[in-house]
């Protein structure tokens, strides 16, 4: 197989890989026997598998360690030090092992790696209760190369995902890596000598500051998370951030650092779990229909969008029953292809008071043609996600110029569709949008949508069900009472039906 070549050499032809193995692997079983040798082991200690497999593992060892030197090896799954190693030739190596105990079960097959072929591995006969140990070893040692330590310097200073600066002790810049330059919109020219305060004027700076000057002081590491849009940046990010004190090989206080992890899509993972949990708790405390639909509005509004709406099928807005409406189709069933569909707004909510956005009043109807993305998504039963510059919401729009206006007004730039269903019925469709909100939504903003839809849907048609049943109750009950009252000479009657309460 051809190496890959980068920068005009061949990867792992360097002048510390002269045409081998650089790592030495050996397995040996419960009972010291070696059970597997690599080519870098035989290039380390000059025996060809044949030679070694077999036999005792401490034949290898120049010099046995003391028992009291050693740990209960049995009770640890790894074990690293220093052995004084015995080369074929008579030569003493010493090198640095690193050994992991592996037992049955853990997926180890027992190979030594490197490219040994078969005859470097055997099964060994290792007790398979107790498992076996896979030691490995550099052939090249571990002394530090001459290019180590910009190998380091740049390894952190070319970090695509963790933003590093260091302060004096005055707290000023004194560089930052690319990430953190990236983060905070300047270059270490710009930034050297400046505070944290004087490049981000926000609050959070503040408290940077804070915590800075205590792990200055206290020698003890800080951290911190926060939520914010850095000036490098064109959305928010969440960002995990450690702070902690530089101290030269004297012990000599030099500066504190500070490396922040973007964490934003876990920060949002974990948003996304409370908002559903909050959803369990709060939608569905009731059997009424109308505050349902605000239960799920409420939920929605602010953490996942800025405005919402809740429709139902106009025919479900008496009880179930089919209205005036009624070119919708009776008890939840859609009209035929190619047909307007006619909502009523049940509850809307907004991150401004009063729901300015909305174009239809709670109780109103409104019709939702072919193709819009609310009858769209009523018609396929799969949730949609649309941004207001695509043809579906363009053409949708364009033929209402008060949501033409209110897009505008307002800068609403994406939209969520979700179907409300329950027990095979189709209710009606909840329609989440962003303005406020920078980012778009994602597939994970559509998933979780649905799953707050799907809470409020089962919740509605409980209520409607309900409402249907108690409906029908009450009506059979009152055409048990009598229609009217016998006259009566003496004396004036008057009757009133009251139904049982609790």
């Amino acid at each position: 197989m051809e190496r890959p070549v980068i920068g005009g050499q061949a990867v792992g032809t360097g002048p510390y890989a002269p045409g081998g193995a650089l790592t030495a692997r050996a397995t040996v079983d419960a009972h010291g026997t070696v059970t597997g040798w690599s080519e870098g082991a035989e290039r380390l200690l000059g025996y060809a598998p044949a030679q070694i497999l077999g036999r005792p593992a401490v034949s290898l060892l120049a010099e046995e360690p003391a028992a009291s030197d050693l740990p209960p090896l049995a009770e640890l799954p790894r074990w690293h030090g220093t052995l004084a190693l015995r080369h074929r030739d008579g030569r003493r190596l010493e090198a640095r092992v690193l050994a992991h105990h592996r037992t049955p079960g853990d997926g180890a097959d027992g190979g030594t790696g490197d490219g040994a072929g078969a005859d470097g591995r055997t099964d060994g006969g290792a007790d398979d209760t107790a498992g076996d140990w896979l030691l490995v070893t550099t052939v090249t040692g571990s002394r530090p190369r001459p290019d180590d330590e910009l190998l380091v310097r740049l390894g952190l200073l070319d970090s695509p995902c963790c933003a590093t600066s260091v302060y004096d002790t005055d707290l000023r810049f004194r560089g930052s890596n690319r990430s953190g330059q990236g983060a905070l919109g300047l270059s270490n020219d710009d930034l050297r000598g400046l505070r944290m305060t004087d490049v981000l004027d926000a609050p959070v700076a503040e408290e940077i500051e804070r915590r800075m000057l205590r792990a200055l002081e206290t020698g003890e590491p800080q951290y911190m998370e926060n939520h914010a849009r850095a000036p490098g940046e064109s959305r928010d990010h969440a960002w995990s951030v450690d702070l902690y004190r530089l101290q030269g090989p004297d012990g000599r206080v030099l500066g504190v650092a500070s490396t922040g992890h973007d964490m934003t899509d876990h920060y949002w993972a974990r948003k996304r779990l409370q908002l559903i949990a909050e959803a369990g708790k709060r939608i569905g405390t009731t059997l009424d229909v109308t505050r349902t639909a605000q239960e799920l509005a409420d939920v929605a509004v602010p953490d996942l969008a800025d405005f919402i709406s809740v429709d139902l099928l106009a025919s479900l807005g008496d009880g179930g029953t089919p209205d005036a409406a009624g070119a919708v189709g009776e008890n939840g069933r859609l009209p035929g292809a190619g047909r307007s569909l006619v909502l009523r707004r049940i509850a809307h909510q907004s991150v401004n008071p009063g729901v300015p956005e909305a174009v239809v009043e709670p109780g109103g109807v409104d019709t939702y043609p072919v193709g819009s993305p609310p009858a769209e998504s009523l018609r396929s039963g799969q949730a949609v996600l649309y941004q207001v510059t695509e043809p579906a919401v363009t053409e949708w729009v364009a033929e209402d110029p008060l949501r033409t206006s209110r897009i505008r007004e307002f800068g609403f730039h994406s939209m969520m569709a979700v179907p409300l269903s329950a027990r095979g019925t189709t209710l009606g469709v909840a329609v989440f949008a962003r303005h406020r909100h920078p980012e778009p939504f994602q597939r994970d903003d559509l998933m979780l949508a649905e799953e707050l839809a799907a809470r409020a849907a089962v919740s509605i048609d409980n209520a409607l069900r309900y409402t249907r049943e108690r409906a029908t109750a009450v009506t059979l009950q009152r055409s048990l009472l009598p229609q009217s009252l016998p006259e009566q000479v003496a004396v004036e009657v008057a009757s009133r039906y009251l139904p049982a309460g609790a």
